[in-house]
């Protein structure tokens, strides 16, 4: 194809050095990196708005940001490189919008005990992330007989206390969303789904299939409104579900609970009863190499504690880690669950606790982050993480393919940035050893 710009038949160097034409493939990682940051952090923004929970500023930073990706307006690195910062920074406000509107809305968060499996009866299965939209449900499906069940991401919804009063909400049912063609076919009941994550249906439950405002897949009924009369008069005609306990599982480890524990966290480690934190989570995928997490996870040691949130938890949480003792008879489970993945503030604000309880710096704790790559979210937190000056992030199981090679090299100078690698029982051993040698 001819080129007006440089009269050739194809771009050449001579566009991409002029920034006429072409770009420069280090200008475009940087200016995909912060559209996908965008994505990411818009997601979170949606949700927080639909909360009442709304920043100016950041709705200023994402037409800026997002006119700085617009061919021909921005091809200096500095600058994308303090845009994808800033980015960083203006979604770790979105997730503390996030925390605050649910937390004024659905109660202070508290560790509970969930039901997984189903019982007797018309049922109804929620998946994604948008918790308005289970609110919604629960009042609608009160004194009708219908039973509520959370899937995927939902999950975190029983640590609230304004939704365990809704005794129809039974449990949660099934695992992470890239396991839904085979789980939603197996639930008999209506299916909805709030947010992205969700699957092109088989016939087998398409028909069976709701999603709600933007959220819309081929073959599923698309719902503009909050009104779930179609859902639950379609859970009446569907064929009950059976009683089938699967198990049970403890969550809800709130970032106030944790943070309320942070003397005992302290003592512990002065006594040496505790070594080291592992934050293991982020968004999950199908691909080959995933089993990562949960090798590294099973290779933590016993006086360890393991945070998790994000559906990167259920490469982890199908697994008795056993309990950590704190002293004064306080015990806690070493896999703490904290939620969803826009629950990362939750965890930014345990690791300033500690910082502020040892008196060092967020790098200089026992703490290592190993975080499962996929998703616009996940290039939102993990750009969060970095634009707080937090060093020695594992990402994996593979590079990011939007990432050039010299924007990498770049990320692993300033911040440590590193790629998982085959070994992570190796790895487990190296950052122990280092911790406990005070090199972390």
């Amino acid at each position: 194809m001819f080129c007006n710009q440089c009269e050739q038949t194809a771009h050449g160097q001579a566009c991409v050095d002029t920034g006429v034409c072409g770009k420069d493939p280090d200008v475009q990682s940087l200016q995909e990196i912060l559209l996908y940051g965008l994505k990411g952090m818009a997601a979170y923004a949606h949700h927080a708005r639909r909360l009442g929970m709304v920043d100016e500023e950041v709705d200023a930073f994402t037409e800026e940001a997002l006119f700085a990706t617009v061919t021909n307006v921005n091809f200096d690195m500095g600058s994308l490189f303090e845009l994808v910062m800033e980015c960083g920074m203006k979604n770790f406000r979105v997730m503390q919008m996030l925390d605050e509107g649910h937390t004024k809305q659905f109660g202070q968060p508290s560790p509970t005990t969930v039901f997984e499996g189903t019982k007797r009866g018309p049922g109804i299965l929620i998946t994604g992330h948008d918790m308005v939209d289970l609110s919604d449900l629960l009042k609608q499906t009160a004194g009708t007989g219908v039973n509520v069940y959370t899937h995927g991401e939902m999950l975190p919804a029983h640590m609230y206390p304004e939704f365990r009063k809704h005794k129809q909400l039974a449990g949660h049912f099934g695992g992470p969303w890239q396991k839904q063609k085979a789980e939603f076919g197996c639930f008999s009941g209506p299916v909805l789904a709030t947010t992205n994550c969700v699957l092109i249906p088989p016939d087998s439950y398409k028909d069976r299939l709701f999603t709600t405002r933007l959220t819309a897949v081929p073959g599923g009924k698309r719902l503009k409104t909050n009104d779930f009369s179609a859902v639950v008069q379609m859970a009446g005609q569907c064929d009950p579900l059976p009683d089938n306990p699967v198990g049970q599982s403890t969550i809800g480890f709130h970032h106030t609970t944790i943070i309320g524990l942070a003397d005992k966290i302290v003592e512990s480690v002065k006594a040496r009863r505790l070594s080291h934190f592992f934050l293991i989570g982020g968004c999950d995928g199908a691909e080959p190499g995933r089993n990562y997490f949960s090798r590294f996870a099973q290779a933590t040691p016993a006086d360890s504690i393991i945070l998790t949130l994000g559906c990167g938890k259920y490469r982890i949480r199908d697994y008795d880690y056993g309990t950590i003792e704190l002293g004064g008879g306080v015990s806690v489970p070493r896999l703490l669950d904290m939620g969803q993945c826009n629950d990362s503030y939750g965890a930014i604000q345990v690791a300033v606790a500690l910082s502020k309880a040892f008196g060092c710096s967020v790098n200089e704790l026992p703490l290592t982050i190993v975080l499962s790559w996929f998703e616009q979210k996940a290039v939102a937190v993990l750009l969060t993480l970095l634009a707080l000056g937090v060093k020695g992030i594992r990402i994996g199981p593979a590079a990011p393919a939007f990432i050039s090679p010299n924007v990498m090299r770049v990320l692993q100078d300033k911040f440590d940035l590193r790629l998982t690698s085959s070994e992570p029982a190796a790895e487990v051993v190296s950052v122990t050893t280092a911790a406990r040698r005070g090199k972390s």
